[in-house]
């Protein structure tokens, strides 16, 4: 397959909106990262999109849409708190999961009773849906990879896999929505992201953040979300999280750590390893370490390194959205240190 290079201009997204009526599939930019989308009504266009990753099918994805009154026709409930959030936070990157209607497929909603849907602030996104429907969108990377933040990541991955790629620059967030269910009882928190949980209870009072967020999910659990079940985010190389205080992680590297392997940390640890260092940013800069994440992470596989050694951030803010992406890439390989 020739994938078609586009630019952000109108004509061009006119022609990838005509390429998703037409059932195909088209990685357009978000404010998070890039999505890969069709259009989320029609199954077997959604069935492209798992193709195209490689991504398991029990692992729902979100809807796309370019205005409030399209999630009305999604969704059975529209209740209070959902209303309050939608007023607060979109566009923007947040996702919010509703008992969902009979227009979603299931192979949008992994066989779900719910749909997770979200508004984006990109104005391409947003273009790109009103003249086309709203979008199935996960992240335009192979399935378990880092996902991509830039036009060379998505053709790194979807190059001849897709039909078309949006060039829209580099993404602004860095990491994908938050992700929260309204669907229980007590909404849920079930991925982090550039929204926090913080700004989440202030707005709507009482969460939890599902245990999932920082473990893995349980044996036979469905994941409700996507980032939830299976290893994400990963390099090839393989990725060890080292939890403890900065002395140990200074001298847990000097101590184990070997040729053809690097360490990801914080400007502030620059110049204490004689291994390679790629920096995400300042040690208490969370919104930076989100931003560069996912690109310091496919660097690692760039550079030809096997392992490398992370410092574990800090889980409050947006730093556990740093969090849940780095345990993830791991796979959940953690050392605690002294």
């Amino acid at each position: 397959m020739k994938t078609l290079l586009l630019s952000s201009e109108y004509a061009d997204i006119k022609t990838a909106a005509q390429i998703i009526r037409n059932g195909g599939v088209v990685a357009m930019p978000t404010e998070t990262v890039y999505g890969l989308a069709a259009d989320a009504l029609n199954g077997e266009a959604v069935r492209k999109i798992f193709r195209a990753k490689g991504r398991p099918a029990d692992n729902p994805l979100i809807v796309h849409i370019s205005e409030l009154s399209q999630i009305y026709s999604l969704v059975r409930e529209f209740p209070v708190k959902a209303r309050r959030l939608a007023e607060k936070f979109w566009p923007g990157p947040l996702t919010m999961i509703l008992p969902k209607s009979a227009l979603i497929p299931d192979e949008v909603s992994a066989g779900l009773d719910t749909v997770a849907v979200r508004f984006p602030s990109h104005p391409t996104a947003r273009q790109l849906i009103s003249l086309s429907a709203p979008l199935a969108a996960p992240s335009a990377n192979l399935s378990g990879s880092p996902s991509p933040t830039s036009l060379r990541h998505v053709r790194d991955d979807m190059d001849g896999r897709i039909d078309a790629i949006i060039d829209g620059g580099d993404c602004e967030v860095g990491v994908e929505s938050t992700v929260i269910t309204l669907a229980t009882p007590i909404p849920e928190l079930l991925r982090p992201g550039g929204i926090t949980f913080e700004q989440l209870k202030d707005t709507i009072g009482e969460i939890i953040i599902n245990s999932a967020v920082i473990n893995p999910l349980g044996e036979g659990q469905q994941a409700a979300s996507p980032g939830m079940k299976y290893k994400h985010y990963s390099p090839k190389a393989e990725v060890v999280l080292l939890d403890g205080d900065k002395e140990g992680f200074y001298e847990y590297i000097r101590k184990y750590g070997k040729a053809g392997e690097a360490v990801l940390c914080y400007n502030e640890d620059l110049g204490h390893f004689s291994l390679p260092c790629i920096s995400i940013g300042s040690e208490h800069d969370y919104r930076t370490q989100a931003h560069r994440l996912f690109t310091a992470l496919r660097m690692v596989d760039e550079e030809g390194i096997a392992k490398v050694y992370a410092h574990c951030p800090e889980k409050r803010g947006i730093g556990l959205a740093v969090y849940n992406r780095i345990i993830r890439a791991a796979g959940f390989n953690i050392v605690k240190l002294r």
